[in-house]
């Protein structure tokens, strides 16, 4: 759900909930995006999952995070992809699944986020949750920008 589905008191939650997460004032950030979260605003969950992940404004929950963090992912949201990407990577807030992980990074690679290719082509460099292979690690490194690895 993006911002133009939302009531303008949504907008005006979300809007302040963002202002207070930048300035880290975290337990009014989690006040305000709670609800716009709820409603389902991707970025708010995204964030919601971050407060949780790392105690931030509340005490640290990794059942909430994990939820939050796939609410937002589930919706496409890239930057929550990678994020559920790395929780199955290294086991923190989800049990480690490396096969997960690779599909959680190709979703947010698709959507041209190069942090997901280059890890996602470290995982194929390595053998790492996905069959090792160094033609499709090289592929990747090049899409993700790296050409003198291709």
């Amino acid at each position: 759900m993006s911002e133009q589905g939302m009531d303008e008191n949504m907008e005006m939650d979300f809007s302040s909930g963002l202002a207070a997460f930048e300035a880290k004032h975290f337990s009014r950030a989690m006040q305000l995006l709670s609800p716009v979260a709820e409603y389902g605003n991707e970025q708010a969950q995204h964030m919601l999952a971050i407060m949780y992940q790392n105690g931030l404004g509340v005490v640290r929950n990794d059942e909430y995070a994990f939820r939050w963090m796939l609410a937002s992912a589930e919706q496409g949201y890239p930057i929550a992809q990678h994020g559920i990407g790395f929780m199955y990577l290294e086991g923190e807030c989800a049990d480690k699944d490396g096969k997960k992980a690779a599909e959680w990074f190709e979703k947010a690679g698709e959507q041209g986020l190069q942090g997901s290719l280059t890890t996602l082509a470290m995982m194929y460099e390595q053998g790492n949750g996905v069959e090792q292979n160094s033609e499709k690690a090289k592929e990747l490194y090049k899409a993700a920008g790296f050409d003198d690895l291709a």
